[in-house]
């Protein structure tokens, strides 16, 4: 080989190797200055990950998904769907029995996470469900509750949804059942440092653990509050349809405040005694879709609530209770709703004490059976 063909091979090859060290160099400082689209944070998550630093819930387990995953044995076991996800049943390593709330990364921008974890995590109390840990893995976020074997009040109290092998309560548990939810709402509103509105009151959001205790759970549409502040703003209703509060969905009705978690409360105890939604289309005759109307009415008529003969004078003074409790707390005016340190007043004190409040004015309008559905907004 000549000295010349030597020399340019040699040129060549120092030309590659120039270039070959040019481009690591480039590729070096690029990966410096930015990451793989594949690999990019959203603002969202960005937003997320900066809420759990700064909020600082130290209390909580952080697992990851695959954790998650399994802990639930890959979600096999279903226990229900809410409105921002399924939630699923799992096993702890140690043995205990969760909850596993998988929300939906398509609905909204993480603001149920945010809600859930800055509220409930504030929370301490035997009719507030526990938040023991969580998982925020980019898009995949999760929420891990105590497990409550007797599922949602929703079951036990709507004929077309009781199991077949679910025994109905008596009326001595439902009425302990609506003074348990009475004082978890009461400490929701006055016992926390600061206070925390639910807006999503309702039996499917009220847990039962092995004794039939009640636990308010779900507050991906909670909002805190300063307590000594008597509302609040606003932007869009929020709540299931059924159970808001007339003025949160027009300020003409007035100012939104805790006031608007009494009306869904006295909803909810009109359908546990009712055994019955409140707005029930199926039923033949008009006057009585409206169960509070109904139940009203023969009240003010009779002074007779249709009720079976055969109760006992104890059951009957529950029953009159729940049902007068209820109405004054879906009165129309929000100033006209008792609190729920009232509302406990009421229910634990004598039922001569109790007097007949006035018709609601605002009365729910019969809707169809796809309207009827449980929508959250």
């Amino acid at each position: 080989m000549n000295t010349r063909l030597i020399a340019g091979l040699g040129a060549l090859g120092l030309g590659v190797l120039l270039t070959s060290i040019t481009i690591c160099c480039l590729g070096s400082k690029r990966s410096t200055t930015s990451t793989p689209f594949f690999m990019k944070k959203t603002k969202n998550e960005h937003d997320l990950e900066a809420f759990v630093k700064n909020y600082g819930p130290l209390l909580l387990n952080r697992y990851k998904f695959s954790d998650v995953k399994k802990f639930t044995n890959s979600f096999k076991v279903k226990l229900g769907q809410g409105g921002y996800g399924g939630v699923y049943k799992g096993e702890l390593l140690n043995g205990r029995l969760v909850a596993v709330k998988v929300l939906n990364a398509s609905k909204g921008n993480g603001d149920e996470f945010i809600n859930e974890v800055s509220s409930i995590s504030r929370t301490s109390h035997v009719n507030i469900v526990t938040l023991l840990g969580f998982c925020l893995e980019g898009q995949k976020r999760a929420l891990i509750y105590e497990f409550m074997p007797n599922g949602s009040l929703e079951k036990f109290i709507h004929g077309d949804n009781m199991e077949t092998t679910t025994m109905p309560l008596g009326l001595e548990k439902l009425f302990q059942i609506a003074i348990g939810i009475a004082r978890g709402l009461e400490y929701l509103h006055r016992g926390c440092n600061t206070r925390i509105l639910h807006f999503d009151i309702k039996p499917h959001n009220i847990l039962l653990d092995e004794n039939f205790s009640p636990k308010i759970s779900d507050f991906g549409l909670a909002k805190l509050s300063p307590r000594n502040e008597s509302s609040i703003s606003m932007a869009v209703a929020r709540g299931t349809i059924g159970y808001i509060a007339p003025e949160v969905f027009s300020r003409n009705f007035g100012v939104v405040s805790h006031k608007s978690d009494v009306y869904s409360y006295g909803m909810m105890i009109l359908e546990m005694v009712g055994g019955r939604k409140n707005i029930d289309v199926r039923i033949s005759n008009t006057s009585e879709i409206y169960f509070p109307h109904w139940i009203y009415k023969r009240l003010e008529k009779h002074n007779d609530l249709g009720f079976p003969i055969n109760m006992t004078i104890e059951e009957t003074a529950m029953v009159r209770k729940m049902i007068l409790v209820g109405l004054w707390c879906i009165q129309t005016n929000p100033s006209d709703r008792p609190s729920m340190s009232k509302v406990i007043e009421m229910l634990e004190g004598n039922l001569e004490a109790l007097q007949i409040p006035p018709k609601p004015f605002l009365s729910s309008p019969p809707r169809s059976p796809a309207e009827e559905s449980s929508t959250t907004y």
